[in-house]
């Protein structure tokens, strides 16, 4: 067995924390060189917690300063988008009244001038027709005239000046025609001599003869030429008018289509500024 030991003195152990009691004792507070310590650390932390706090005070001014003029900024620009979104949302229901009502006037409107112009072109189509068969059997008339061997030695150039609408169509017409046309020349008939004397004989034998075909040809000719353009007349004012209402229905649905956009963005402003 291993004997034990005992140890008989009391261990002393040297303590080296400095208590703020220990600062406060007469030691410490009367060293010169520790006061001017402490009262020198006491005015430069209190300096700096000054400037900290100046630094610090500035900061937060910055800042609110900042702050307060972006809520102004975001206030302005709230309250600018709000009568912007206003003014739009008028000037859309607005837009949407006036062009409601423009497409109204012009499907009425526009529909009865249409009809009315339709009825025009109808009420004028005969008479175009009746202009057209006359010029037509003039031409007729004098073709057919021309070719007649009494005429053959002379020029009938100026013969179509004496044939108009009162005389292209009948034999006596015709006759009184070719007779003006013979004195425009400085001859008369009976001529027995001279350039006309053939036109001249074949009037005084047999007009009819000479003339009835011609007369006749100028009345077919302005028949079948009065029928066939008073229809050509009469399907082109349908035709326009066809498309002058088709026209008048797109206009009439592009403007509907505007007023429902504008509608929509005048609910959808209204729904939003709500």
């Amino acid at each position: 067995n291993k004997p034990s030991i005992t140890p008989h003195h009391t261990p002393i152990t040297a303590s080296r924390v400095l208590s703020e009691c220990d600062i406060d004792t007469s030691i410490y507070g009367n060293d010169p060189e520790m006061k001017s310590v402490k009262e020198n650390f006491d005015r430069q932390t209190s300096r700096r917690f000054e400037e900290y706090e100046e630094r610090i005070k500035g900061k937060r001014q910055k800042r609110k300063e900042e702050r307060d003029k972006n809520i102004q900024e975001i206030i302005e620009k709230d309250r600018m988008d709000k009568l912007l979104a206003e003014k739009v949302e008028k000037g859309c229901l607005r837009c949407g009244c006036g062009l409601g009502g423009v497409a109204a006037s012009v499907g009425i409107f526009g529909s009865i001038a249409v009809n009315e112009l339709t009825k025009a072109a109808l009420l004028a189509a005969p008479q175009k027709g009746i202009e057209a068969g006359i010029e037509a059997g003039v031409k007729a008339a004098f073709a057919k005239i021309k070719v007649k061997s009494a005429f053959k030695s002379i020029s009938t150039v100026d013969l179509l000046n004496f044939i108009d609408r009162s005389n292209y169509n009948t034999v006596d017409g015709l006759s009184n025609a070719v007779m003006a046309f013979v004195k425009s020349k400085g001859e008369t008939c009976p001529a027995y001599e001279g350039t006309m004397s053939r036109v001249c004989n074949a009037l005084r034998s047999n007009s009819k003869a000479l003339l009835g075909g011609a007369a006749e040809a100028g009345q077919k000719a302005a028949a079948s030429t009065t029928k066939s353009v008073e229809e050509a007349e009469i399907a082109a004012a349908y035709a326009k008018g066809t498309y002058l209402y088709s026209a008048i229905g797109y206009s009439v649905l592009a403007i509907l289509i505007i007023v429902l956009v504008m509608i929509i963005i005048y609910l959808v402003l209204r729904y939003r500024r709500k």
